[in-house]
């Protein structure tokens, strides 16, 4: 019997991840794709980045309307609450048999939420890593309670929802879906890549994605203003943004980028640049500026370097490509002087990418197919022993 798998994409960046597997989940014989497209892919502020869904072969089986127009917490509240009310809907339509999520976005939480109570099993992707300063740490180690397999990036992570009284026989160890994107993407030459970004590189270039700091209340603003006075020294340096996410702050984060563009010509912001254009984009710069997840999952494959900022994504496992800094200007700068030191780069071709080298997205969907579903939603805690 065929069985119905239904894979929820919030984001450009988490359908980036999930564009692989999901062509697996198509051509397995096994099972059947559903998708539901909901956040800031329905949005045209940040690109109605669900045409790309569409455009990469996919049909979109239902739409979840969520976001609301402000960004503050309490929109952000109620946008978990229409999300929920959406699932419900989405879920009674669909009749999945299995719910996929990657992450730990709020969009997922609503998701996983109405699945837990309308008794359909989820697969959770991406578990068990730490981001300190933003409320998604919280998020996603609930979305681990709520699933019931688990597909991890990395032993350390395997280790860490085993930790959280989740049984190691529904906890895979397959690697970080990013590494699928770039193993199997064919990517554009950098002639391409300038005409469809309108875009010219220039002998150094930076590719900037700032996400909000979401537990940190005033800092967000703050930190970027850091950010743009270190970049606004950078008057040889072509700067490539990418927007923040649609997080509590974001369009503060937004405005700072567009005013800074304005006034500096040798930077373009981009609302979605898309997975391609992103991936294509790490051939051709010098690194990766910024908070955003893909600066340590990603780039390492690329062989560049990375600065990542401040304490959002603290904990998770970095390469050795990655240049840890404090969100003040001084540090920032420093960061950037020793990405293109020539001793720094030297060590670039050997990086090892904590989160594997490629595979993810095969051995995920041989699970799904196989794995018995039946009593599957009544979970055991495991404990643990306490020394």
């Amino acid at each position: 019997m065929t069985r119905r798998v239904c894979v929820v994409t919030g984001t450009r960046a988490e359908f980036g991840l999930l564009r692989y597997l999901m062509q697996e989940i198509q051509s397995n014989p096994n099972l059947e794709l559903k998708t539901i497209a909901t956040g800031t892919h329905l949005v045209p502020e940040f690109g109605s980045t669900y045409i790309e869904i569409e455009q990469a072969g996919f049909q979109i089986d239902y739409k979840v309307d969520m976001l609301l127009s402000a960004d503050n917490s309490t929109a952000i509240t109620k946008s978990v609450g229409l999300g929920t009310i959406g699932f419900a809907d989405a879920y009674v339509q669909l009749n999945p048999d299995l719910i996929v999520v990657l992450g730990d976005r709020y969009e997922l939480l609503s998701a996983v939420t109405a699945a837990l109570i309308a008794r359909i099993p989820v697969a959770h992707l991406h578990g068990g890593e730490t981001t300190e300063g933003a409320f998604d740490e919280a998020i996603r180690h609930s979305i681990t309670k709520m699933s019931h397999l688990h597909f991890v990036a990395a032993p350390e992570y395997r280790s860490r929802v085993i930790q959280l009284g989740e049984q190691e026989d529904r906890v895979f160890l397959v690697g970080g879906l990013g590494v699928d994107a770039i193993k199997k993407m064919t990517l554009l030459s950098k002639p391409e890549l300038e005409a469809s970004m309108d875009f010219k590189f220039g002998h150094r270039n930076l590719l900037v994605t700032f996400h909000p700091v979401t537990l940190d209340r005033e800092g967000s603003t703050k930190q970027m203003s850091e950010l743009l006075s270190a970049l606004d020294t950078l008057s040889d340096t072509q700067l490539i943004f990418t927007m923040p996410n649609a997080d509590t702050g974001g369009k503060e984060l937004m405005a700072q980028i567009n005013s800074f563009v304005q006034t500096h010509p040798n930077s373009k912001a981009y609302a979605s640049l898309g997975q391609k254009r992103y991936l294509s984009c790490l051939k051709f710069i010098d690194g990766v500026v910024g908070n955003s997840s893909s600066g340590l999952a990603e780039a390492p494959s690329m062989g560049i370097g990375t600065i990542n900022i401040g304490d959002r994504q603290k904990g998770r496992l970095s390469a050795t490509s990655v240049i840890h800094c404090e969100p003040n200007y001084s540090d920032i700068l420093a960061a950037i002087h020793k990405l293109h030191e020539p001793k720094f780069k030297a060590t670039l071709s050997s990086t090892n990418n904590p989160y594997g080298d490629g595979g993810a997205s095969k051995k995920i969907t041989e699970v799904l197919a196989s794995f018995p579903l039946e009593g599957i939603l009544k979970k055991s805690f495991r404990d643990i022993q306490v020394l």
